[in-house]
């Protein structure tokens, strides 16, 4: 099983939303290593749910893929937002991968504790910060889930 994180702004879809909709299709991603990541997508793999622009941002919840990638069907609507004139249903330059709530953590483990987190220093989160689906190693996976079940470090 492989382990990644997914970012998503809380006031477009929350982990509240997930949980009340029990899985979704993650769609609109229009960055290329942020593509291949979710191509690498397996199912059973397990998912970080971030929220982005948020104060502070954080990890909030895990989710799982529960649909491996497929082509983002979105890419060839003209009408719609993510619509990319350049993608071909012949030949998909999108993809997308459908994820279901698993849980919400007990805490937010909060960006800058990532940061003052020295064996979470190499995270993806830490460098390569606007990334929207980024590879977790399974230390970080095990480090960021103790957190959640610690007391916040500002308590």
């Amino acid at each position: 099983m492989n382990h990644w994180l997914m970012k998503s702004e809380p006031d477009v879809y929350s982990i509240d939303d997930l949980e009340r909709d029990g899985s979704t299709s993650w769609e609109g991603i229009r960055n290329y290593k942020a593509r291949n990541n979710m191509r690498a997508m397996k199912k059973g793999d397990r998912v970080l749910f971030y929220h982005s622009n948020a104060s502070p941002p954080g990890i909030v919840g895990i989710a799982e893929v529960v649909k491996e990638a497929y082509p983002d069907h979105f890419a060839f609507d003209p009408k719609h937002h993510y619509f990319d004139e350049k993608s071909d249903p012949e030949k998909p330059r999108w993809d997308m991968v459908d994820i279901a709530f698993v849980e919400k953590l007990p805490r937010m483990v909060s960006l800058p504790e990532v940061k003052l987190t020295p064996e979470l220093g190499a995270m993806e989160l830490v460098t390569t910060a606007r990334l929207s689906v980024q590879a977790v190693k399974k230390s970080e996976w095990d480090r960021i889930v103790a957190m959640a079940a610690e007391p916040d470090a500002g308590e």
